[in-house]
């Protein structure tokens, strides 16, 4: 074949491949924008949690009643919620992974089951607990039906035909020996499925890996640390807060060969802005969780990522908390928004971190626009430094009496806030284009922690301290707030104190309501000033996120209650020593008056 003509048909391929891949992407995008439906995790790209229903509204949510049931048959943890496509919704459960497509017309009769079958001691190496956060949807594409993705806490990847159950593909995407598992939700983009890892606390070394949905091959993986060939970043191309990161910034921070089980895996949740073209997420703590041993900043965990989706490659990236201290995960979701400031609409992200900060960046180039406490008892830091002519420019100051650092090995520090778990862990805020509030599921924990020396073993837990949790003195004597924010000017709006903490997603919708769960097993909802409308408590503790959607006319409500998690420890894997669960199993040890295990979806409507 003449060079010329090979061009050719390669330039016709290529075409082709791109055209499907937009054909399946805008596929999505137009799917998210029915509100009858719910075809993401988050509800669409942009992380937003919000729904255009309006039937259910502030007047008569008071008036909601269960329509139905269903038991998953699994204790223990249940994060994420159901997808809802078309009449029919898909359901998740904690290890052993099972998928139920489940028939809206018959109040949630079983189309499929799927249930694969894994080694049971990957729950050992599961660090809190054995939740997954929810399965992924692709629609059907050149000849292939559409797809239920599901990420098992053994690290598969299994894509199902969404019609019938049946296996199409599956690919392994870590190795559970070396306490790597599965617990984010994947998300579909494009022709690829993204999928992250956990395991920071066993020493892993994190990263994101996208796969083809055609055949589950590998498109492309980048890490969180290593050499520039690993984080897929451009020394003079990738960018920190304005300025190029420079050669194998991955490792430039960390001691010796520490980088290669450094942590900062990536159990968060995932969002695209197709018009910029960019992925973004979150990195998680660096290994281990004893500072001393791990000299420098420790790039790139904790840092906030944008990766262009067809080749992986980082445009811009900030770390939050460079040489974490306190395992502050930077894991949660990036909600994608445009706000006013200034004058000016901006393309913003909008990050809730674990380290007590909220922050509003830039999401085109990586500028921090906003970085607040939005919880006032915040004290590990007196803030970030804001001032793009200082050498610290974006960098949190740290507080010598709370520094865990400072302080040194084998002493306990106490009174820091937040706690390990932080202000916010993975429980994903919602945000309203209506009121251009956010609406924020918090903690209000604090702890005392203690490191010390610990050695690395592949498949052992790589932890080095100690922790206990309790309520943050001299507050409202609870564990929790729901809180609106304003993100423009990092200020919060209302809060709402809670007995324990808000371990829920929350959802905003149109009639101008916003739900969220608490850990005694209540689904509420307030108005957009916060005033509590509905409650009604559920079998057991919700850990779940709010999702609606529209079936033959009548707006539902679903959530998934099941106590367990980080916070729900204790009562999920029957552990008493306080110092268990990482210092979670004291915390919230007052738990187990209020709520027991269980497993279960409740769907409410109003009556007819």
């Amino acid at each position: 074949m003449g060079r010329k003509l090979l061009t050719a048909c390669v330039s016709v391929a290529a075409m082709l491949v791109a055209g499907g891949a937009a054909t399946a992407n805008e596929q999505l995008q137009e799917m998210e924008k029915n509100a009858k439906n719910w075809v993401m995790p988050t509800g669409n790209y942009a992380n937003w949690r919000y729904s255009e229903l309006d039937q259910i509204n502030k007047d008569n949510v008071k008036d909601l009643k269960v329509a139905w049931t269903f038991s998953t048959g699994v204790l223990r943890g249940h994060e994420g919620g159901p997808l809802v496509i078309d009449g029919t919704m898909y359901v998740h459960t904690p290890f052993p992974n099972i998928v139920y497509s489940l028939d809206l017309n018959e109040d949630g009769a079983i189309n499929w089951k799927y249930e694969p079958k894994q080694d049971p001691n990957v729950i050992g190496v599961m660090c809190c607990d054995t939740v997954n956060r929810g399965v992924a949807y692709a629609p059907a594409a050149d000849g292939q039906p559409a797809l239920i993705i599901l990420h098992q806490a053994d690290t598969k990847v299994v894509a199902l035909n969404a019609e019938t159950g049946e296996e199409v593909w599956t690919a392994q995407n870590g190795d559970p020996s070396k306490g790597e598992t599965g617990t984010a939700a994947p998300m579909v983009f494009k022709d690829k499925v993204l999928i992250g890892i956990s395991g920071g606390e066993f020493g892993v070394r994190g990263s994101v890996t996208a796969y083809n949905l055609k055949d589950g091959s590998q498109a492309w993986r980048a890490y969180s640390m290593g050499p520039d060939s690993d984080t897929l970043m451009d020394p003079e191309q990738t960018t920190h807060l304005g300025k190029p990161v420079g050669p194998d910034s991955g490792t430039a921070t960390w001691e010796g060969d520490q980088w290669q089980i450094g942590g900062g895996t990536t159990w968060g949740w995932f969002s695209y802005d197709s018009e910029l073209d960019l992925i973004y997420y979150g990195t998680g703590n660096p290994s281990t969780w004893n500072p001393a041993q791990r000299p420098g900043d420790n790039r790139w965990s904790m840092t906030i990522f944008a990766r262009n989706p067809d080749t992986g490659m980082a445009k811009w990236v900030y770390q939050m908390t460079p040489h974490d201290e306190w395992d502050y995960d930077g894991i949660n979701e990036m909600i994608l928004s445009d706000l006013e400031m200034d004058g000016q609409t901006v393309k913003t992200l909008v990050h809730f971190d674990r380290n007590g900060l909220a922050y509003t960046v830039n999401r085109e180039n990586g500028d921090l626009l906003v970085a607040e406490k939005y919880d006032p008892v915040v004290n590990w830091t007196t803030g970030v430094d804001m001032d793009k002519n200082s050498e610290n420019y974006g960098r949190p100051a740290v507080v010598a009496e709370y520094s865990t650092e400072q302080n040194g090995e084998d002493v306990n520090s106490t009174g820091i806030c937040p706690a390990a778990l932080g202000t916010k862990d993975q429980q994903p805020a919602a945000y309203s284009p209506k009121t251009k509030m956010f609406y924020v599921p918090t903690n209000h924990v604090c702890m005392d922690y203690e490191p010390f020396r610990v050695s690395y073993t592949a498949g052992q837990p790589y932890v080095g301290a100690t922790l206990s949790m309790y309520p943050a003195p001299n507050s409202h004597g609870g564990m929790g707030n729901f809180i609106a924010w304003d993100a423009t000017t990092g200020k919060i709006a209302w809060s709402i104190p809670e007995q324990f903490s808000v371990w829920s997603g929350a959802l905003a919708t149109a009639g101008d309501v916003v739900f969220y769960g608490t850990l005694e097993g209540y689904l509420k909802a307030v108005d957009n000033d916060g005033k509590e409308l509905f409650k009604f408590k559920t079998p057991s503790g919700i850990i779940g996120n709010v999702t609606t959607y529209e079936h033959d006319g009548k707006q539902q409500i679903a959530i998934l209650s099941g106590i367990g998690g980080w916070a729900g420890i204790g009562l999920a894997a029957g552990l008493t020593d306080p110092t268990a669960g990482l210092g979670a199993v004291g915390g919230y040890a007052g738990l187990s008056r209020y709520t027991a295990l269980g497993g279960q979806l409740t769907v409410f409507e109003l009556p007819d």
